[in-house]
């Protein structure tokens, strides 16, 4: 189960973080932006810790509060989902 579970994260966490790089390409050429919501939502089913990492590297999202303290509660979801899961399958 904990073995599925990193692999899942490490599998979400690359795409939300590939899906940060050209959010953020799209947003220094002009072009249509990936929305928040779904960067929100990858963020929530497990891909938070590539979002933290693609915003730090890139410096992307970083400074926009309101994105911050949604992408904290997304996090935070998942946090306890899986502690929830794990608590559950013991």
């Amino acid at each position: 189960m904990l073995a599925g579970l990193a692999i899942w994260t490490a599998v979400v966490s690359g795409l939300t973080a590939i899906l940060y790089f050209w959010d953020k390409r799209a947003a220094i050429k002009g072009r249509r932006r990936i929305p928040e919501k779904t960067l929100l939502i990858c963020s929530t089913l497990g891909g938070w810790p590539g979002a933290l990492a693609a915003g730090q590297l890139l410096r992307h999202k970083t400074q926009k509060a309101s994105y911050r303290i949604k992408f904290s509660i997304c996090s935070s979801v998942n946090i306890v989902s899986l502690i929830a899961i794990v608590m559950a399958t013991r």
